[in-house]
């Protein structure tokens, strides 16, 4: 039990950093500095998401690979691969639909980033008890 409370703690300093390099107006701001990783290597801008690899450790640390587990390691995997998406469609390849591009500049609600913190860790709490 104390062991819980001591990964969900981690969890979410994790997220906080996570939030901190992504904080952003609009989605095409968080784009831009996703781009500034990723056109950097791709491994610097995975390793921006340590609370994917941690939820990982989580994993083979606890041993308990559950449906709450599942979640969260399924969200994070397709925000990632998002993003990476994304940034090449938008800065590599160029090509993006104009609803798209509509979507790209409007402003974000700040409870947005704090929408990983609020989905994950419940999650992670379910999962190791």
């Amino acid at each position: 039990m104390e062991d819980a409370w001591v990964y969900i703690f981690f969890l979410i300093i994790f997220e906080l950093f996570e939030i901190a390099w992504q904080y952003s107006d609009t989605l095409y701001q968080i784009l831009e500095k996703a781009y500034r990783y990723y056109s950097k290597s791709i491994f610097v801008f995975l390793l921006m998401h340590p609370s994917f690899y941690f939820v990982l450790f989580v994993v083979l640390a606890t041993g308990r690979l559950n449906i709450s587990m599942i979640i969260i390691i399924a969200f994070k995997i397709f925000d990632i691969f998002m993003k990476i998406e994304l940034v090449r469609k938008l800065f590599i390849e160029q090509k993006l639909s104009v609803e798209m591009e509509s979507l790209l500049h409007k402003r974000i609600y700040k409870i947005f980033f704090l929408s990983g913190i609020l989905i994950y860790t419940p999650l992670l709490y379910i999962a190791l008890m």
